[in-house]
C-alpha cells in the first residue's frame, strides 16, 4: 500500500482530506468543518464550537514559558476563533495530559491563567479531563459560544472591491518569540529584554479582539468575511480569497507594523514585512468589508485598511512600496514540516 507523509499535505491539506466525504447527520449542523467555528442550531440562536490543541515541545517551550501564562494564552486562542465567527464565547472546557515530572502547584498555575482569561472574558470553565501523559504537557480547550443567525459571518463572504482590514500590528508576536529563542540559545543568566516588553507580552500573553468587533458595531459595520490571524496574515487571506473564490490586494506600506518588532527584526537580519506576512499568533482580526464602509471605519482605532478584495483572475498579491506585485505564499506555520 502506498504511503503518503503527512507533511506533503500541512495541517489544511490533512482535515481537508480527511473530512471531505463528511456530510452533516443532524439538522442542528449548520456549518462543520471549513471555518473559525462550527455552528449549530438550538433554538433561536446560533451555538458556536471551536477547538484548540497545545503540546509540549510543537506548541510552546516550558523552558522560558510561565504555566499561568500558557493558561490563559490557551483558554485567549479559542476565545479568538468565536470572536472571528462576530459571536461571543460563554463556555470552554479543558482537557489536560499530564507527565509526571508535573506538581499540583504546577497544574494551579496553569490553571490560575486559564480562570484569569475566563474572568476577563466572562466566560465560564465547565468542565474538562485529565490523563497520564508519556511525553510532557498537552492542553486541548474547546470553547462554545453563541450568535445570532443574521450576525454570524464566515470565511466565505468575501465581495469583488471590498476592502481588506486588520487590527492591531503584524508580526509582533512572531518576533517576541524569536526574542525569547534567541536569550534561550544564549544560555544567559541575566535575559536582555530591556525595552522589549511588548514583544514579549505579545507571545506570552495574547489577548482577543472583542474591543474591535465592539467597535465595528457601534459604527454600524458589519464583515463580508472574518478570521483570526493564528497562521499569518498570508495563509489567512488566502483562506478567505479561497473560500470566496476572489483574489486579493494587498499594500506592503499599509502593513500595520510595531516599532520595537522592526527594530529587531532588523537586528537579527529578518524581513520584517516576511514576519508580518507569515509570522503567525498575532491573533488580530483580518476581515474584508463593503467599499461603502469606508467612511464608517475611518474613525475605528487600531484599525487598518490594507488592501482591496479582486476578481479571482488576478490572483492574490502584494504590491511593494516600488509598485512590484509579488503573489502572495501561505508560509506560515505548519506543524507536521518541522
Amino acid at each position: 500500500m502506498a504511503r503518503t507523509e503527512i507533511s506533503t499535505m500541512g495541517e489544511f491539506g490533512l482535515i481537508k482530506h480527511l473530512t471531505k466525504d463528511l456530510k452533516p447527520l443532524q439538522p442542528s449542523t449548520k456549518k462543520a468543518v471549513g471555518d473559525d467555528c462550527a455552528v449549530m442550531s438550538f433554538g433561536a440562536k446560533r451555538v458556536l464550537m471551536t477547538t484548540d490543541m497545545l503540546l509540549e515541545g510543537i506548541h510552546f517551550n516550558l523552558e522560558y514559558v510561565p504555566l499561568k501564562h500558557l493558561g490563559y494564552k490557551a483558554a485567549v486562542v479559542n476565545f479568538s476563533d468565536i470572536y472571528a465567527m462576530n459571536g461571543t464565547p460563554t463556555q470552554i472546557t479543558v482537557g489536560l495530559g499530564i507527565s509526571k515530572r508535573f506538581s499540583v502547584e504546577d497544574i494551579e498555575a496553569l490553571y490560575d491563567g486559564i480562570k484569569l482569561a475566563c474572568e476577563r472574558y466572562n466566560v465560564d470553565l465547565v468542565g474538562g479531563d485529565t490523563c497520564a501523559s508519556m511525553t510532557g504537557l498537552t492542553i486541548s480547550i474547546t470553547c462554545l459560544g453563541v450568535a445570532n443567525e443574521k450576525d454570524i459571518v464566515y470565511r466565505n463572504g468575501a465581495k469583488i472591491n471590498d476592502l481588506i482590514c486588520v487590527s492591531g500590528n503584524l508580526g509582533t508576536a512572531y518576533m517576541g518569540l524569536q526574542l525569547l529563542e534567541r536569550e534561550r540559545l544564549a544560555n544567559a543568566e541575566q535575559p536582555d529584554f530591556a525595552g522589549k516588553e511588548y514583544l514579549l507580552e505579545r507571545q506570552l500573553k495574547p489577548e482577543a479582539r472583542r474591543d474591535i468587533l465592539e467597535s465595528l458595531r457601534k459604527a454600524g459595520v458589519k464583515p463580508t468575511a472574518m478570521m483570526d490571524v493564528s497562521d499569518g496574515l498570508s495563509s489567512e487571506l488566502l483562506h478567505i480569497c479561497s473560500q470566496s473564490n476572489v483574489g486579493c490586494c494587498i499594500y506592503e506600506d499599509k502593513l500595520p507594523i510595531d516599532y520595537e518588532a522592526a527594530a529587531l527584526a532588523e537586528e537579527m537580519n529578518l524581513n520584517i514585512v516576511t514576519c508580518a506576512l507569515n509570522g503567525g499568533e498575532d491573533y488580530e482580526l483580518l476581515f474584508t468589508c463593503s467599499l461603502d464602509d469606508y467612511e464608517k471605519l475611518i474613525p475605528v482605532e487600531d484599525l487598518y485598511i490594507i488592501g482591496h478584495i479582486t476578481k479571482p483572475e488576478y490572483g492574490c498579491n502584494l504590491i511593494g512600496r516600488n509598485g512590484e506585485e509579488l503573489p502572495l505564499k501561505a508560509q506560515g506555520w505548519n506543524a507536521f514540516e518541522n
